[in-house]
């Protein structure tokens, strides 16, 4: 079974368990206060989640594209990747614990064809303040898993999203399968690696409270999320993801570029990176939101897997200056084009992205060499030390790999150790700057983020009266401390358009205008002159929040009901954001 097939199977799956089907959200959040990237299936429905009524139902299903950096690292093995599709279903209040665990074991075994024999789950086992989720456990051994195949874990494991956040949240069980060609163990193992996670079921049956109680939600929630590359393998009877469908083509490309072989272990590693960076470099620049590389936020993600790739390239040998990034790119173009039409309408973008930071890498490797002999020269004794190690990595772009073979053709070593050392340092930093960017859930949607989310409204709606109806939205970063709005205009603002937008802005919220929000199809809304940053993730019914005459766009919330709550708006800076996109930063005052 081809991952197509996979796709299809799962959603008419669910359709006959009446769940509407939705579109993928892009891969950059539409207004999403708190990450970078859509990480999960469940992030883009957030506001449901928390309780606004869907305008498709409260059985949906859908395959969202998601992106994720915390397993850059782990990219080489057998199973870890980037960007990824996951297959989703939600209740939302609607069906719980017994339906969603059944119609999963219903579909691993009947649909798919899994053997019971080989698989395994995790439930959580307690703590001090929640019971031990025992509704799941029993549900599971009904269905005819065994008791030695159900593990009690903690909430490190089995609860979602964090047992400290305040909000909604639960446990969760967690679906194993095992992947070896060994016999399948007696007992479930959860070190064993040989028993991979396919399947999670999280059940949002609490609300944290501020005083610290876990009070049972009257509305209870179902959020599920299924690989579609691991069970795609899985399926196709691989332990190798990069062996199935989804990937054999690209593979067989760098194979061709390279002239040299998958299986044999010096290069595989190398295929992998490259292969899965491709992918994902084309999902994030093919977005409509227009990322660009650069040296913050996406544009920065976007940089570092272009760079990551070429130098991957490097060791295999593939003569960068050639085409081959343009190869493998409309590669995947074509392959998912059929999925994600924004890839084919932004192609050229994507090329072009490609070649150009292609060409300054080479440049910034080039100018890493001549510093490099120069540290060489200087050297007192046989060592590079950490700092210049690091300066290589820091300022030329020179992984420490990179470093270690041109030490080691000079007979020279790395303090590797000491790198990483500072490496890690500045990671820490980084992640400390990045907490608000790449955190996401339930959780972090308060008060503050929702004045910001309605005041994008209006500020979009101000530069239209401003700067011309050319404006639309780009994408948007919210957080406590300020609002960051991306739209489309060819130059730089004057100071007389900031202050005339400015004051527009507050015009309007001193004007006290309901926030209503209406429920339609979405070709009235559109014919009604609604806008939408992403019009293709919408389904056939929408959510339209109208703001007086001023507003009218499609969104999923959340807002305040008046304009009035929102306190005095104030731009703090404008500047460019990519090529044809500008940028505001801009706070609310008190």
């Amino acid at each position: 079974m081809k991952s197509i097939d996979l796709k299809d199977t799962y959603l008419n799956f669910f359709k006959s368990k009446k769940h509407i089907i939705i579109s993928s959200a892009p891969i950059i959040p539409e207004n999403d206060p708190t990450c970078l990237f859509n990480t999960a299936g469940m992030q883009p429905l957030v506001p449901y989640l928390k309780g606004e009524p869907h305008p498709q139902g409260k059985r949906l299903a859908d395959v969202q594209k998601c992106f994720r950096t915390n397993d850059l690292d782990s990219i080489g093995d057998t199973t870890h990747h980037t960007f990824f599709e996951m297959l989703g279903n939600w209740s939302l209040g609607d069906y719980f614990k017994k339906e969603s665990i059944t119609w999963s074991f219903e579909f691993l075994t009947k649909c798919l064809n899994i053997p019971v024999e080989r698989l395994a789950v995790t439930v959580f086992r307690g703590n001090d303040i929640v019971p031990a989720d025992n509704e799941s456990a029993d549900v599971w051994e009904s269905l005819g898993i065994k008791q030695e195949r159900i593990a009690f874990s903690d909430e490190e494991s089995n609860w979602w999203p964090n047992i400290d956040l305040i909000g909604p949240c639960g446990p969760d069980t967690e679906i194993f399968y095992w992947r070896s060609n060994e016999e399948v163990p007696k007992e479930f193992d959860t070190k064993n690696e040989n028993w991979v996670e396919i399947w999670n079921n999280v059940f949002m049956q609490y609300n944290h409270e501020e005083n610290g109680k876990f009070v049972p939600l009257k509305n209870k929630n179902v959020d599920t999320g299924l690989g579609v590359e691991r069970v795609t393998a899985i399926l196709e009877g691989y332990t190798d993801n990069y062996k199935s469908s989804i990937w054999k083509d690209v593979i067989q490309k760098i194979e061709e570029i390279s002239k040299l072989s998958y299986d044999d272990e010096k290069y595989t590693k190398s295929m992998r990176i490259i292969a899965d960076h491709i992918r994902a470099i084309v999902m994030i620049s093919g977005d409509n939101a227009g990322i660009k590389p650069s040296n913050t936020d996406q544009g920065y993600i976007l940089r570092r897997l272009i760079r990551r790739m070429i130098r991957y390239a490097k060791k295999l040998d593939i003569d960068i200056n050639t085409n081959w990034e343009q190869e493998l790119a409309i590669l995947i173009i074509n392959k998912y084009s059929k999925y994600y039409n924004e890839l084919e309408k932004n192609k050229k973008d994507i090329l072009e992205t490609l070649k150009n930071e292609k060409i300054k890498f080479n440049t910034t490797l080039e100018h890493g060499l001549k510093e490099f002999e120069k540290v060489v020269k200087n050297l007192n004794g046989d060592i590079i030390n950490k700092d210049i190690a690091f300066r290589l990595y820091d300022t030329f772009g020179f992984p420490i790999e990179l470093t270690k073979e041109l030490g080691e053709e000079l007979n020279l070593k790395v303090d590797t150790k000491g790198f990483e050392q500072k490496f890690k340092e500045h990671q820490e930093k980084s992640r400390e700057g990045a907490t608000q960017k790449f955190k996401g859930g339930l959780a972090s949607t308060g008060e503050t983020e929702t004045k910001y989310h309605t005041a994008t409204h209006l500020l979009n709606a101000a530069l239209k009266q401003v700067l011309g109806a050319h404006v639309h939205q780009k994408g948007s970063n919210i957080t406590e401390e300020r609002m960051r709005f991306d739209f489309s205009h060819p130059a730089k603002m004057t100071d007389e358009e900031k202050q005339k937008t400015e004051e527009l802005v507050n015009k309007y919220i001193n004007m006290a205008i309901p926030v209503e929000k209406l429920e339609m199809k979405k070709e009235d809304a559109l014919k009604l002159g609604a806008e939408a940053m992403f019009i293709d993730k919408y389904g056939d019914m929408v959510s339209v929040y109208k703001i007086g005459d001023i507003s009218l766009e499609l969104c999923g919330g959340p807002h305040v009901t008046n304009t009035n709550k929102l306190g005095k708006f104030k731009i703090k800076k404008e500047e460019a954001s990519s090529a044809g996109v500008r940028r505001i930063k801009a706070i609310l005052e008190d």
